[in-house]
């Protein structure tokens, strides 16, 4: 089973996920010809994948879904309100209805030798949600956009092989930061994004011995650094109520605009 990011940011998020003949893309929100740059990278082209599977209708996650879906008759997986939100919206252009598979939360689907699972995530979105994918017994999660976690959240974050989890922004940038007062209160609401802190948090609750790959993603450009994030997401795991130590797990951050390296999930 493969995992990787082929471009994870504020301005634009994509991730492979695969097995030997099944191939998903998760989110499409950087260019149809960009998302095909990526995926010639892995030795693949657009007529390899599988599905696409939608988190939520903004534009840093569906920008190139219509060109991508359209070009390949891809099958699309999300919920009912993300598809009603995506069909309003003129960005993606005409997508055939007939390329729409509405998905539940908590409901568990097969695509070929895959098992996806969708989960409820907090954003200011119609229906957004996370996703576990599973390969057997080998399991990845992807977790972004999310204001706030719960109990809810960890559970269903626990005994991931690998996961990607949001580390949106640092909260002195961004409170210094030259966005208006109503987007700063958007992004640190219930209903925007994780903080480097929380991100580190909610990985404290999560991590377990056989966790083999943590990455960081959805950095805002403006708000956040690489540096920053991977340095207090260390700190939160290392002073954090856990028995582990940073060093313990393979962390880094994704790449905002190339893609990251492969995780082979052994």
């Amino acid at each position: 089973m493969r995992l990787c990011s082929i471009a994870s940011g504020s301005s634009g998020n994509c991730t492979y996920v695969g097995s030997e003949c099944t191939h998903l893309l998760v989110d499409v929100g950087i260019s149809g010809k960009k998302a095909e740059c990526g995926l010639n990278s892995l030795g693949l082209s657009g007529r390899d994948v599988d599905g696409i599977l939608i988190t939520h209708e903004h534009a840093d996650h569906i920008a190139g879904l219509g060109v991508l879906a359209r070009k390949y008759d891809i099958p699309i997986y999300a919920t009912k309100g993300t598809i009603k939100a995506i069909q309003k919206m003129k960005q993606t252009g005409d997508i055939a209805p007939d390329l729409f598979y509405e998905i539940r939360e908590d409901e568990k689907f097969t695509i070929k030798d895959l098992t996806v699972n969708p989960m409820k995530i907090s954003h200011d979105a119609a229906q957004p949600v996370g996703f576990r994918i599973s390969y057997g017994s080998k399991k990845v999660g992807i977790c972004t956009d999310l204001g706030i976690y719960n109990d809810y959240t960890v559970d269903c974050l626990r005994g991931m092989d690998a996961l990607l989890i949001e580390a949106n922004h640092d909260v002195n940038m961004l409170q210094v930061g030259p966005y208006p007062y109503y987007l700063k209160q958007r992004i640190l609401g219930d209903r925007g994004h994780l903080s480097n802190e929380n991100s580190g948090k909610l990985l404290c609750r999560v991590l377990h011995d056989n966790l083999q790959e943590i990455i960081l993603g959805h950095l805002s450009k403006e708000n956040n650094l690489p540096e920053l994030a991977y340095e207090a997401v260390r700190l939160e795991i290392n002073l954090g109520d856990n028995p582990y130590q940073a060093g313990d797990f393979r962390l880094s951050v994704a790449k905002r605009d190339e893609v990251s390296r492969v995780v082979e999930i052994a």
